[in-house]
């Protein structure tokens, strides 16, 4: 689904969408808002690069930040779960990763965490390993990634509604 797709999908469903990206600095609300009209459906994006950003924006956990570090499925989890409970939408997509370059032996660039949470549903959280196709790809991988996530949620609640 195109970035008007997806929020044409959200428009009918009634859904609002809010992102909280660091890795990618805000280019799925981009994608989301070069798209005339976007305004009906995305309420807002948090851009939370740092991690008084996402403790401060989101309510992510000081706790969970020093046991999981940044870039972590709990952290995804976390900003997702935040940006819902901050804004006025039903649908949030969190992203959090290394795009690069650099990384670590435990914490490799391209490894990227992503949170879905959508009201009256369970959270899913999943990290890809987009390997090291350097920052730019990296960040344009999870942005694509991100809205597939968005698309897919408001795909399944078209097949049960």
């Amino acid at each position: 689904m195109s970035p008007a797709e997806i929020l044409a999908a959200a428009r009918a469903q009634g859904a609002r969408i809010t992102t909280a990206e660091s890795c990618t600095g805000g280019m799925v609300a981009v994608a989301l808002t070069d798209v005339p009209g976007s305004s009906k459906v995305l309420d807002r994006g948090f851009v939370t690069y740092s991690n008084a950003a996402k403790h401060d924006m989101l309510g992510v956990s000081e706790a969970t930040l020093a046991a999981h570090g940044a870039v972590s499925e709990p952290v995804a989890r976390e900003m997702a779960e935040g940006a819902l409970a901050h804004s006025q939408a039903t649908l949030a997509v969190a992203i959090t990763g290394i795009a690069g370059p650099g990384g670590s032996e435990f914490k490799p660039e391209g490894r990227v965490c992503f949170g879905l949470a959508q009201q009256g549903r369970a959270t899913r959280v999943e990290t890809v390993e987009f390997g090291a196709l350097g920052r730019a790809q990296v960040r344009l991988a999870a942005r694509d990634h991100a809205l597939a996530l968005l698309a897919g949620a408001l795909h399944t609640d078209s097949q049960t509604d």
